[in-house]
């Protein structure tokens, strides 16, 4: 199992905790579709915040998603330098508000056709009732208060 960023989870914390296990799961997974798209989780979380026409300025992104500013502002600037969102003058203050252009609508769609591709190779390689048992585990662990 692949842990964050590359380091792997020791056995003896795999053995005895459910949630390392979901974690490498979800880092794994993670991982293999930015490798495929060349696009980091963080670059897709903002184009998903700016779909449909949505203008939101970096702060607004970054607290939407509940991600460091810093970490926002760094993906957006070499989003912009990519030509995959533009930046238009406010109206009042200094926030810069930001929307995606249409090669960021079109990189957008690509990376939604790479995880549907990828959904799809996991359904071929589960039964629908092993879908199903995950589905239903990985919703309860969810709900779970701890």
């Amino acid at each position: 199992m692949i842990a964050p960023p590359g380091k792997p989870i020791p056995e003896d914390i795999l053995r005895d905790s459910v949630l390392a296990h979901i974690a490498a799961a979800y880092f794994s997974a993670g991982k293999r579709l930015e490798r495929k798209t060349q696009c980091s989780a963080t670059r897709g979380f903002i184009l998903s915040a700016l779909r449909g026409g949505v203008t939101l300025n970096q702060n607004q992104v970054a607290t939407l998603l509940g991600l460091d500013r810093t970490v926002v502002h760094r993906a957006i600037r070499s989003m912009v330098e990519e030509g995959l969102v533009s930046e238009k003058k406010a109206k009042a203050g200094k926030a810069l508000p930001i929307q995606l252009t249409p090669r960021g609508e079109q990189y957008r769609e690509r990376l939604i056709q790479a995880r549907r591709a990828a959904d799809e190779k996991i359904r071929k390689e589960m039964t629908a009732e092993e879908r199903s048992t995950l589905l239903r585990l990985l919703k309860l662990v969810a709900d779970l208060e701890f």
